[in-house]
């Protein structure tokens, strides 16, 4: 008898075993999105987005124009771009000195192939801003994601690629500059102290470089406010914790969320769980999203400004997501304190029908 009360139990809280059951409508989800691309697939032959669940499109900087915009917004949904900060990689070839110099006063090499600049380079960052500032004007979208803003690092892997930087003459002398620290007169003797994990001049450069990136976020902030005041700014980031790899969030990334939370409306992480190493774990994406909900005093209330919309992985990337994974995956992302869903990455999910249409079925089941 106890065990037939206790299958009943799992039956009740989790579905049937054959999990025909539909998942229960998510009143907080507000947002139901796709990531990378126009999903002309939904809408043909007499689709509508809003038809299959789907509220919002997430489009890289440079595939937005006005009549993919135009479109969307006729199906019922929201139009966001995806906004590169600083891995414009081509800006190196007429510019070599803005990229990321390493512990040995070298340009760094490109980890995994993630090209990254230097973040104090002046005429860059002009250059982005001005293009941020574009982008906003030149059409009616209803938000930006900041992207790749962090330091020179290959992170969206289960072994992350991490190296220190950027250690140019610009990039030393602003620091000591702001902190006028003691020894602190050098690269070399920069170096030297982050290998000391009690070092006052270690934790001072940390703090400077997130304070860096930081400002980076201020003034997209003020430009956003300025021209499409009406828009969203959110970020797209690295998922971990800040206990994870050795504190490499602030450390290595220069990723500080809660110095961020004030110019920003959305928190979007990537707990991509099968490219990190989790792939038969999709629990892990609502476990590193309760995490940014304590850190962030977040909670998903209406009342909240500041909102967690999680990115998951649907698609494979090297690591394969298999389709009977997709109402878990969604799920777990969808989780309070996130309010807001959106797919990675529909390139090419669109030639995985199956998952597809596992999608749809989860995106309108909550919908309703």
């Amino acid at each position: 008898m106890r065990i037939v009360l206790t299958l009943v139990a799992c039956l009740l809280l989790h579905g049937s075993a054959t999990g025909d059951e539909r998942p229960p409508a998510r009143k907080h989800v507000v947002m139901r999105g796709i990531y990378g691309g126009v999903p002309a697939a939904l809408m043909a032959k007499g689709k509508t987005l809003s038809s299959v669940g789907v509220d919002a499109v997430f489009i890289g900087e440079r595939a937005i124009t006005k009549a993919r915009v135009q479109a969307i917004k006729a199906q019922g949904a929201r139009v966001f771009a995806e906004f590169n900060t600083v891995h414009r990689a081509e800006y190196l070839k007429a510019h070599p000195d803005a990229a990321p110099v390493g512990v040995d006063g070298k340009r760094a090499p490109a980890p995994h192939g993630w090209q990254g600049i230097c973040p104090t380079h002046p005429e860059y960052r002009a250059w982005r801003m001005d293009a941020f500032r574009t982008l906003l004007a030149s059409h009616e979208i209803d938000g930006v994601w900041l992207d790749y803003h962090h330091g020179h690092a290959s992170w969206e892997r289960a072994k992350p690629a991490l190296p220190d930087t950027c250690f140019c003459d610009r990039c030393v002398a602003a620091f000591k500059a702001r902190t006028k620290i003691d020894g602190a007169e050098d690269r070399a003797a920069i170096v030297k102290h982050l290998a000391k994990k009690d070092s006052a001049v270690r934790t001072a450069w940390i703090r400077w470089r997130c304070e860096v990136f930081t400002d980076w976020v201020r003034s997209f902030r003020k430009i956003l406010d300025a021209t499409r005041p009406a828009a969203l700014l959110g970020t797209y980031h690295c998922p971990w914790t800040e206990a994870e790899h050795e504190g490499a969030l602030k450390a290595k990334l220069a990723i500080d969320l809660r110095a961020q939370k004030p110019y920003l409306d959305v928190f979007s992480p990537m707990p991509y769980h099968a490219r990190f190493g989790h792939a038969k774990d999709p629990a892990w994406i609502s476990r590193q999203t309760a995490w940014l909900g304590k850190h962030l005093d977040l909670q998903g209330k209406a009342s909240e400004r500041v909102k967690i919309w999680p990115i998951v992985q649907l698609s494979d990337w090297g690591e394969k997501v298999p389709v009977e994974q997709v109402e878990s995956v969604l799920d777990h992302g969808s989780r309070l304190p996130a309010t807001g869903v959106m797919v990675f990455r529909w390139g090419t999910l669109r030639k995985e029908p199956a998952k597809v249409e596992a999608m749809v079925r989860f995106y309108r089941s909550i919908a309703r």
